[in-house]
């Protein structure tokens, strides 16, 4: 029986172990290579706890084949040898015609199982993979541990149809409620799922279990933005009394093939890639760049196109793909590509809108203009887009806000450049040149924009004090105002200014109500409004939604995957957090947020020795940030070092995030009322973390302590729900 977390080269019988990749409640499961046939595989092996459920879960995996169930190879004493599977858990939202391909096949799976005798009662889509072959993606069904077997040929000794087993988001009516359940529990469940796909969001949410259960038993989902065939087999799977539901998952499949999607059906999107420099000066790339992110900027305006952000966008320069494959990876009906040559005064670029689904070109066009016709030519390519796609759009073609001087803007583009290195010196150099194309136009906002977010984040990622820049904040939010008094940017930092720095909830709602709606919200604003104003407010279920949101904008950035880690760990979901986490670390393998946040995520969910290698390697990356180098101090105390985690805390002096990396150090080991000096400070400060973390299950200890009233009315905090606080 499981003892512990088997390390890599440990051998199971013939399995000789590679990595832990995920645990749960059943136990635990690694990657691992079969010495006899040389290939690799998965097991899960199974607690003393749990042991009398793994025979169940064994006879139930063994008695389906099918191809979109997980298959098992083997069994040993206590775990299961299964199909390798490299690919991503279920995540919505989706189109509504993968939406249907991928459910099509999840139903299939179930359909099977219930041909068999056999329950899932877990169904969710953190049990559902989706992985590449070939060219296509399908899903696989994963982990039966709860399965319960109706079939007569099999031993049903522990197969008792009621008590409360299950994820609670997922369960039926029924389930919830304790009472019998059968295959029409599944199709419940099923209908969250497919909800969930096609949303984005949980179809019944709360801040507490109780309050989850109560609106699985007593209350409709929100409304479904989808195309009325779906919404109807939503329904119908979500009804609450078993006898208005579905009868089978036959029926649920044959409905769902029977679903036809217009082309009107299925959102368009589009992701705008780097236009390719064919000047004969390579400084003019910042141009080229700057050309695709002002399109994606331009065509982000219309609220019926899904528009992917510049970092995922990006992220193929210079790699040379198939566009189809690209089109694939990031979930998108067309792709826009182009080339920019640029000689003295004249500029020539190159567009083509390519169909992803084929490879086809839906338009293209070649300008040869003066270099100043850069901006109408910008325009001209956003609107032949949505020309393009007319019939999908309602909305009219996007229009310039402003059109500047040109060597202003192409300062502006030569500060987001030296920006996006993001440290002390590519600020600086991106300040000046923000600030120049501020002198070189006087009109022109987005200098100013640009200069008020780049101090925000300076500030909040601890490069500098907060108190530092606040100011200059609130003086280019000012002008931004004066220039152009509807922009949503600067309304949106103006609600960030009113939360962070004077704890005015109210006055932070009012904007934030009026620029979190629409097409134009940034990736960026979604963060920022997840981790300061949800979170802060102890709102787990909505900020993890938004920081989703975020993810599905910009899928290939790496920071959006770790923060949503984050928000997954504030809800106990360790096992996403630690896929998310992960997933941030494939894209980005040295970046040291994401694998301190890996470390949070395991380390909560008692995976400590594993959490310590991710601390260790976070330091090693980041040892100038105060948390990475608190972190792993508190951590090795925790762990038995305490002379190495002592030595590492004395090196704390200052730097980034000084302040939290203090205040969780002393958490984690219990110092209780040094955590409450430097949380205090955090607030004296106005340093954002103490929004971020107010509510956090790691800051528990603290809120119970007699300082915390204080803290909290310093803050204006509202009560939270025991399950909150």
């Amino acid at each position: 029986m499981t003892t512990g977390s088997l390390l890599p080269g440990a051998r199971l019988g013939p399995y000789e172990i590679d990595s832990l990749i995920g645990a749960g409640a059943m136990g635990e499961v690694y990657k691992a290579r079969d010495s006899r046939l040389n290939r690799t595989v998965a097991i899960k092996r199974v607690t003393v706890q749990r042991i009398e459920r793994f025979a169940i879960e064994a006879l139930a995996i063994a008695a389906l084949n099918h191809p979109h169930i997980c298959q098992i190879y083997d069994v040993g004493p206590d775990y299961l040898v299964l199909e390798y599977l490299q690919g991503d858990t279920l995540r919505g939202p989706l189109d509504p015609d993968e939406a249907v391909r991928l459910a099509v096949q999840i139903a299939a799976a179930i359909e099977a199982a219930h041909d068999r005798g056999i329950l899932h009662r877990d169904l969710k889509p953190a049990n559902i993979m989706v992985v590449r072959r070939g060219e296509a993606t399908i899903a696989k069904l994963l982990d039966f541990g709860v399965a319960r077997l109706t079939d007569p040929e099999f031993d049903a000794t522990h197969s008792s149809g009621t008590g409360v087993v299950g994820t609670p988001a997922y369960m039926s009516p029924e389930q919830a409620e304790g009472r019998t359940t059968d295959a029409r529990s599944d199709i419940f469940s099923f209908g969250a799922v497919l909800y969930e796909m096609l949303a984005g969001t949980r179809a019944f949410a709360g801040d507490s279990l109780a309050r989850v259960l109560l609106a699985i038993v007593r209350d409709e989902p929100p409304p479904l933005a989808a195309p009325a065939q779906l919404q109807q087999v939503v329904a119908r799977c979500l009804e609450k009394s078993p006898e208005r539901r579905f009868q089978s998952m036959r029926e649920v499949r044959l409905a769902l093939e029977g679903v036809t999607l217009s082309s009107a059906d299925i959102r368009p999107s589009i992701a705008v890639l780097p236009f390719a420099n064919l000047s004969a000066d390579a400084e003019n790339e910042y141009f080229a760049d700057g050309l695709a992110e002002e399109i994606i900027n331009a065509l982000a305006q219309v609220d019926e196109l899904k528009v992917i952000a510049r970092t995922s966008a990006f992220a193929f320069k210079g790699r040379h793909e198939d566009v189809r494959g690209i089109a694939r990876a990031l979930g998108v009906t067309h792709v826009l590509e182009g080339s920019v040559r640029r000689a003295a005064a004249r500029v020539r670029i190159t567009a083509q809108l390519i169909t992803a689904a084929d490879g086809t070109h839906l338009w293209s066009e070649k300008f040869d203009r003066p270099v100043t016709d850069v901006f109408a030519t910008q325009d001209e390519i956003a609107g032949a887009i949505t020309t393009a796609l007319r019939g999908k759009l309602a909305a009219a073609s996007p229009s310039r806000h402003y059109t500047p001087r040109l060597e202003a803007y192409e300062s502006l583009l030569r500060g987001r450049t030296h920006l996006e290195q993001f440290t002390p010196e590519s600020f600086n150099r991106a300040r000046v040149q923000f600030e120049n194309a501020a002198v070189l136009d006087s009109r022109y906002p987005d200098p100013h924009v640009e200069l008020a977010f780049a101090h925000f984040i300076v500030g909040m990622h601890g490069l500098r004090p907060m108190r530092a820049v606040v100011s200059h904040v609130r003086e280019e939010v000012a002008r931004v105002l004066d220039l152009s008094p509807g922009d949503v940017r600067a309304r949106f930092l103006l609600g960030v200014l009113s939360l962070t720095q004077d704890y005015d909830w109210e006055a932070a709602e009012a904007q934030f109500a009026a620029t979190m709606s629409g097409a134009n919200v940034s990736a960026q604003m979604r963060w920022i409004y997840a981790s300061l104003y949800l979170r802060g407010a102890g709102r787990f279920e909505e900020s993890a939604n938004e920081m989703a949101r975020a993810v599905a904008q910009d899928p290939l950035n790496p920071t959006w995957h770790a923060i949503l880690a984050a928000h997954l760990i504030d809800l106990d979901r360790f096992d996403q957090a630690i896929a998310s986490a992960r997933r941030a670390t494939e894209l980005e393998p040295n970046y040291a947020l994401a694998l301190n946040l890996l470390g949070e995520a395991l380390w909560a969910s008692g995976r400590h020795a594993e959490a310590l290698s991710q601390f260790e390697r976070g330091h090693e990356l980041a040892s100038w940030n105060s948390f990475t180098t608190g972190r792993l101090a508190s951590a090795l105390v925790v762990h038995g070092d305490r002379a190495r985690g002592e030595a590492l805390f004395e090196r704390i002096k200052g730097g980034a995030y000084q302040s939290w990396g203090r205040t969780s150090y002393h958490l984690v080991i219990g110092e209780i009322d040094a955590a409450a000096d430097w949380f205090e400070r955090m607030v004296e400060d106005r340093d954002p973390f103490a929004l971020i973390y107010a509510w956090s299950p790691q800051t528990k200890a603290l809120r119970e302590h007699p300082r915390w009233p204080k803290i909290a009315a310093t803050m204006r905090l509202k009560a939270r729900t025991p399950a909150q606080a």
